[in-house]
C-alpha cells in the first residue's frame, strides 16, 4: 500500500472511529434519558397509596337502650358536666295503631255520570263498591218517606240529641224524623248498616274527620281531598277503611272507554312506629360497671325527682354504610392495580428500548475495537512507509 493510500485509509477510518464513538455517546444519552424515566416511574410506585379494607369495627358501635313502659329509648348522646352529672339526648320509639299506613296500589274503573270528559264528575269503583268523595265532610244519605227523596245529615242539635236534618248548617230547624216504615238509604255498605242511629253516622263522621287530618299530615294535602271505601273482614266482621288521593283518580291514565288503567296508590289505617326525640335533658346521673359500661342512668323530671332506668347494651353495626365503605375499596383497589398494571407496563417498554440499546452499543464496541486494530495496522504500514522514504533519501 503505497504512502497517500495509507494515509487515506487511515483518515477513514479515524472519521468511521469518530462517529461510531459519536453514536455511542448518542445512545449512552438516550440510555440516560431512559434511566431517569424509569426511576419517575418506580417513584411514582413508591408515592401510591395502597387501598386497605375497611373494618367492620369502625362501623360498629355500642348502643345503650331502656324502657319506660312501651316506649323504647335510643340514647343518641350522653355528655358529662363540670359536676360530674350528664346531659343526656334519646329517641323515644313507640308503636301508633291509630296511624295511615300504605296498602299497595288498587286497580279503579270511573264510571261517566256527569258532562264527558270531565274526570271529577265521574263516579269511582274498586270492583262493584263504590268510592265515596270528600272524606271528613258531612255524609250524605238519601230519605224517602214515598215522596221526593231528599238529602238528610246525622247532626248534633242545640239540645245535645243526635238527629238527622236536611241542612247541616241549620240543625234544630231542618230536623228530620225517620219512622221505621220509612226509607234512608246510602251508596256506601258499611254507612247502610250504621243508619238505624244518627249517633253512630255523627261518631262515623266524626272520626273519619280524625282520618283526614292524619292523612293530610303524613301525605300532604291533595287539591281535590281524598276518596274512601270500606271493606269488611270476613273473618271478624270488623270494617276497614281504605283512602285515595281524588287527584290521582282524575290525573290516572285512562283507556279508550275513560277507566282507569294505571295502579292507584291506597292508603289505611294500621300500626305504624313514630319516633320522638328528646334532647339535652341536663343533671342526669349514671352508674357504671368495671368495664366502664354504663348500666344505669337517673333521669329527673321538671320537679327534680329521679327516675332510675336500667340500660341494656347491645353492639350495633351499620351494615350499609360498611358495604359502601367495602364497594370504595373494592373501587379503590380496582385503581390501583390498574395504576401498577399500566406503570409496570411502561417500565417493561422501557427495559426493552433500553437492552436494545445496549445491544447496539456493544454492537459499536466491537466495530470500534475492530477499527482500532486496522488503525493500528494502517499506522504501521504508514510508519514502515516512512521510515523507507526516509532511508532512501538519507
Amino acid at each position: 500500500m503505497g504512502m497517500a493510500a495509507s494515509q487515506a485509509r487511515f483518515l477513514g477510518l479515524t472519521a468511521r472511529k469518530n462517529n461510531v464513538e459519536f453514536e455511542g455517546q448518542q445512545i449512552n444519552q438516550q440510555r440516560t434519558t431512559l434511566s431517569n424515566q424509569s426511576a419517575n416511574y418506580y417513584n411514582d410506585l413508591l408515592g401510591m397509596s395502597v387501598p386497605t379494607p375497611p373494618s367492620v369495627d369502625s362501623y360498629t358501635k355500642t348502643v345503650y337502650t331502656f324502657s319506660d313502659g312501651a316506649l323504647t329509648n335510643t340514647i343518641t348522646a350522653l355528655i358529662a358536666q363540670s359536676n360530674g352529672k350528664y346531659t343526656l339526648s334519646y329517641l323515644s320509639q313507640y308503636e301508633d295503631d291509630f296511624s295511615p299506613i300504605a296498602a299497595g296500589t288498587s286497580v279503579i274503573t270511573a264510571e261517566d255520570i256527569g258532562v264527558v270528559g270531565i274526570a271529577n264528575d265521574d263516579n269511582y269503583y274498586v270492583g262493584s263498591t263504590l268510592l265515596r268523595k270528600n272524606l271528613g265532610s258531612p255524609i250524605p244519605l238519601t230519605y224517602s218517606n214515598g215522596g221526593t227523596p231528599i238529602t238528610v245529615y246525622a247532626a248534633v242539635n242545640a239540645a245535645g240529641d243526635y238527629v238527622y236534618c236536611e241542612d247541616i248548617t241549620d240543625v234544630d230547624g231542618t230536623t228530620v224524623t225517620i219512622s221505621p216504615d220509612e226509607t234512608l238509604t246510602s251508596n256506601d255498605e258499611y254507612v247502610d248498616s250504621l243508619l238505624s242511629s244518627p249517633e253512630q253516622i255523627y261518631k262515623l263522621q266524626q272520626e273519619e274527620s280524625q282520618y283526614l287530618a292524619l292523612l293530610n299530615s303524613k301525605y300532604g294535602t291533595p287539591a281535590s281531598g281524598w276518596v274512601i271505601r270500606y271493606v269488611e273482614n270476613s273473618s271478624t266482621g270488623i270494617w276497614q277503611p281504605y283512602f285515595y288521593k281524588a287527584d290521582d283518580l282524575y290525573n290516572g291514565n285512562r283507556d279508550g272507554n275513560g277507566n282507569i288503567v294505571s295502579g292507584i296508590d291506597c292508603y289505611t289505617m294500621g300500626s305504624d312506629t313514630k319516633t320522638v326525640e328528646v334532647k339535652n335533658i341536663t343533671d342526669c346521673q349514671v352508674e357504671k360497671d368495671s368495664t366502664g359500661r354504663y348500666i344505669t342512668v337517673s333521669i329527673p323530671n321538671t320537679s327534680g325527682t329521679m327516675t332510675t332506668y336500667s340500660l341494656t347494651t347491645t353492639t350495633v353495626t351499620d351494615q350499609d354504610a360498611y358495604e359502601d365503605a367495602m364497594n370504595q375499596y373494592e373501587y379503590d383497589k380496582y385503581l390501583y392495580d390498574q395504576s401498577i398494571q399500566d406503570i409496570n407496563a411502561k417500565i417493561e417498554i422501557i427495559q426493552a428500548e433500553d437492552k436494545n440499546l445496549e445491544l447496539r452499543l456493544k454492537q459499536l464496541d466491537t466495530e470500534q475495537e475492530a477499527i482500532q486494530t486496522e488503525m493500528d495496522s494502517v499506522e504501521k504500514v504508514i510508519q514502515k512507509n516512512t521510515e523507507s522514504t526516509f532511508k532512501t533519501f538519507g
